[in-house]
């Protein structure tokens, strides 16, 4: 499809400021000029590295070449951000800097925001002073949940709106949407924001869990070198995540917590951890190309999210439904030896960290998508299956990964011009048909795919094992012990 082609979905009246030139802000660049009306003199690209910045240059696209600070944040960004009339767009795709804080700017000044992870302050992730609870992502999402609470309305700010967290929180309603058809259930489609008309249809659906069941294939041209660490996207993002404790949000059907889990003493509460990295812990999942797999229980802002969104309160404010809800990924096989070899040494990250581009890479797909299960039907799987050959096709600059996250990217600044003064937004509280009616054209095949599968399928085997024979869906036969 020629560029003239595709739809443009709105028009950026004022400047539009992206933070951070990583793979995603790389990949996000071509499809807000494809699909938004702006002033390409108003733009500006702010990056501590000048990696890219032919990309820019080649564009007439500014670009900054600086660490957004905690000392700098408002006398750097200001003046970009209200420069000339109409409503400034502030595209937030860095590392390091603390979204909490340049959300608070951006709403401030009147200025539409996205993001894709609740990110903090450069140091937040590997304090050693710090106890597990407080560098998790459940910590991270309670400070723009206060602030949500404290500031309610006012200018869009998306929190989270990535592909995972993001797209998959999309997913989930509908595939609950689909399970609940398929069923034969009778119900009214609830509203956006409706938690609890939503939870109350995932619970008659019979969903005990959610796994975010993710499987990427893409295979690079060359053999891994030793003392490396590559990735299909941000090495520094996947090493920060996976060095935070193992999260998951808690569902109601669970009967057995591992011995190292820890519950929170404040906030919704719906979500433990576990005193371990969420990059070196295993679970058993399920996604449609390979069938049962491991994938690591690396901590991500949905599965905290979505279990929150879909909690059930009795009259008395007495919990009477929640699922359980984590991340089930499988990398790349590279990132899978790039972390046995970091974890090999102690936690120590490699000295050289690559993302692998699309030129690097021969083939693949990344097969991402949510697996609801525990209902009458046992398990069904609804998801992206996007292959580096269609990418190519699709998009510049990107691998399958990223143009997932990155049209996700776009539908948030899409739903956030159309929807301007909604205040501080989870992906989990828009609009998801939306949503993805903007996103659906760059995820590939987007299928649902029922299976008979469960964490008990070939055990006990050969040598015993603690599970639980009477409910299959328990964390107990899930969690890698």
């Amino acid at each position: 499809m020629a560029d003239k082609d595709w739809p443009k979905h709105g028009d950026i009246t004022g400047p539009i400021v992206m933070v951070g030139f990583g793979s995603i802000g790389r990949g996000t660049l071509p499809l807000i000029e494809r699909h938004f009306r702006f002033d390409k003199s108003r733009m500006v690209v702010i990056d501590p590295r000048d990696d890219d910045r032919a990309l820019l240059d080649e564009r007439g696209i500014a670009f900054v070449q600086a660490h957004v600070t905690k000392d700098n944040l408002k006398d750097l960004l200001t003046p970009y951000l209200t420069a000339g009339d109409g409503q400034g767009f502030c595209v937030n795709l860095s590392v390091d800097t603390s979204s909490l804080d340049l959300m608070k700017l951006c709403r401030k000044l009147d200025v539409l925001y996205v993001d894709t992870v609740v990110e903090p302050w450069l140091g937040f992730y590997f304090d050693d002073k710090a106890d597990n609870a407080a560098r998790t992502n459940y910590a991270l999402r309670e400070t723009v949940r206060r602030e949500k609470r404290k500031h309610p309305g006012g200018t869009t700010a998306l929190s989270c709106c990535g592909a995972n967290p993001g797209m998959v929180s999309w997913f989930v309603k509908q595939a609950l949407v689909n399970l609940a058809d398929d069923l034969g259930l009778a119900y009214k489609r609830p509203g956006a924001g409706d938690r609890q008309g939503w939870a109350k249809l995932m619970k008659k659906a019979g969903v005990k869990g959610i796994h975010i069941a993710e499987r990427d294939t893409q295979r690079a041209r060359n053999p891994k070198p030793m003392d490396v660490f590559w990735n299909t996207w941000s090495v520094e993002g996947f090493v920060s995540e996976g060095l935070q404790p193992a999260e998951l949000g808690w569902g109601t059907h669970e009967k057995w917590k591992p011995k190292n889990a820890r519950s929170h003493k404040k906030g919704n509460r719906a979500a433990i951890y576990l005193e371990q990295p969420g990059a070196n812990t295993r679970v058993r999942t399920w996604c449609p190309t390979p069938g049962a797999q491991y994938g690591f229980l690396v901590t991500h802002n949905e599965a905290i999210s979505i279990a929150d969104f879909f909690t059930l309160r009795d009259s008395k404010g007495k919990l009477s439904y929640r699922p359980t809800c984590h991340y089930a990924y499988h990398p790349c096989n590279d990132a899978v030896l790039s972390l046995h070899e970091m974890f090999g040494a102690a936690g120590k990250a490699q000295p050289v960290q690559h993302v692998l581009d699309e030129n690097e890479l021969v083939d693949g797909i990344d097969e991402l998508g949510v697996l609801l299960y525990g209902h009458r039907k046992n398990a069904y799987w609804f998801g992206s299956q996007l292959s580096l050959d269609e990418t190519r096709k699709l998009a510049p600059y990107q691998n399958a990964t990223g143009l997932q996250v990155t049209s996700a990217v776009l539908a948030g600044m899409v739903w956030a011009l159309e929807n301007p003064r909604a205040g501080i937004v989870e992906t989990d509280e828009m609009d998801f048909a939306r949503c993805l009616e903007v996103q659906r054209p760059y995820l590939g095949p987007v299928k649902g795919y029922y299976t008979d599968w469960t964490p008990l399928v070939g055990r006990p085997g050969l040598f015993p094992e603690d599970i639980d024979t009477k409910d299959p869906w328990q964390f107990r036969n899930i969690l890698v012990r």
